[in-house]
């Protein structure tokens, strides 16, 4: 079965400056897929190249077979058949909401318009708010219209641009989930860019991590937390420490916390300098070890709380305790290792830059 969306090597840019070099992947039908990155990454250049807002200089973007772009020619945004929801929404404010759902549809009939609507506030479960204007709701309710605006003239590809970053944190992450229902329902095809990965988890059957133009990684969530590609993706999704130590034999690395085994065997010679990547998750509370690090900060997250420990040699990891147990800075607390997928990278292949620690906690909200 042939991709419903194929991007091939594109190459794209702005002013003579290239953003985006050699990108592909592909989606089949029904797929919902995040483009995750940092600011400035290149992943909003993808979209707009996928829309038709820019063509790109290198490469080709297919859609059920048909030629959206290439160097040489270029499909216009109208006739691509590709929704777009955009960041600020982009709802008529001197429309209704009911209005604003059919303003695309303008050969359709009226009685056709009308069943739409009809159809499209009811998948929202906006059903009583046709009649109102887009400042009579709320910023969840707004993003809700915006997309079901953008699914009213069926397209085959729909493209989110940061849809819910002008929402708190908490409400983004029910909205993700909230659409990500929507869309499996009516088995929409996907695609939407982010810089939020817990977003990205919420919404995203598989996910493309980009850093500098290029695709680091493009794969499921689990995959991307557990069995990251390169120290970059491993840095830039969820949290852990990176701990110095060294090759003991193709399954074992030894570090100051021991010898730690786990899920890969590696080819590298003995006693080679490497990085491991411990995640929170990989640190166990367990009081009856003798093994011993100090608090030295928390960060209480309702069902666990987030440890940083200082080890005696002065190197610091990361814990989720369960929330029941509240050491003070300062104490002590036993820990032990089993870390099952084990995250390793040469000590030479560091990056300038590299994020060694990480504060925040996104990955125990």
């Amino acid at each position: 079965m042939s991709a419903l969306l194929d991007v091939d090597g594109i190459g794209c840019g702005y002013d003579g400056e290239r953003v985006v070099e050699n990108l592909s992947f592909s989606l089949e039908e029904g797929d919902l897929c995040c483009l995750l990155g940092p600011s400035g990454c290149g992943k909003t250049t993808v979209l707009r190249a996928i829309a038709g807002f820019l063509q790109p200089d290198a490469g080709a973007i297919h859609l059920d077979g048909r030629l959206l772009a290439s160097a040489k020619s270029s499909l216009p945004p109208e006739r691509r058949r590709v929704g777009m929801v955009f960041q600020d929404y982009a709802l008529f404010p001197h429309l209704s909401v009911r209005d604003n759902l059919i303003f695309g549809l303008k050969e359709r009939s009226s009685r056709e318009k009308e069943r739409i609507s009809s159809e499209l506030l009811q998948l929202v479960q906006l059903q009583a708010l046709g009649h109102r204007f887009p400042h009579e709701l709320s910023g969840g309710q707004q993003q809700r219209i915006a997309l079901a605006r953008a699914l009213a003239p069926e397209p085959r590809l729909l493209l989110m641009d940061e849809p819910f970053s002008s929402l708190d944190v908490e409400l983004r992450r029910a909205l993700a989930l909230e659409v990500r229902a929507i869309l499996k329902e009516r088995g929409i095809t996907a695609i939407m860019v982010t810089h939020d990965q817990s977003e990205a988890f919420a919404m995203a059957d598989r996910i493309g991590v980009l850093n500098r133009g290029q695709l680091q990684q493009w794969d499921t969530p689990f995959n991307l937390y557990h069995e990251p590609a390169t120290r970059f993706v491993a840095n830039f999704i969820g949290q852990g420490v990176f701990l110095s130590g060294s090759l003991h034999n193709r399954y074992t690395v030894r570090t100051e916390l021991g010898d730690i085994e786990g899920n890969r065997c590696y080819d590298w010679v003995d006693n080679t300098p490497v990085d491991i990547l411990l995640r929170p998750d990989d640190v166990v509370h367990d009081p009856k070890s003798d093994r011993k690090a100090e608090v030295v900060a928390k960060v209480f997250a309702g069902t666990a709380t987030l440890y940083t420990l200082q080890l005696p040699t002065g190197s610091r990891i990361q814990s989720a305790f369960s929330s029941h147990h509240d050491y003070a800075i300062g104490d002590e607390v036993g820990i032990r290792i089993e870390a099952d997928h084990l995250i390793v990278f040469r000590r030479e292949e560091q990056a300038v830059g590299t994020r060694q620690y990480s504060p925040h906690t996104t990955a125990l909200s």
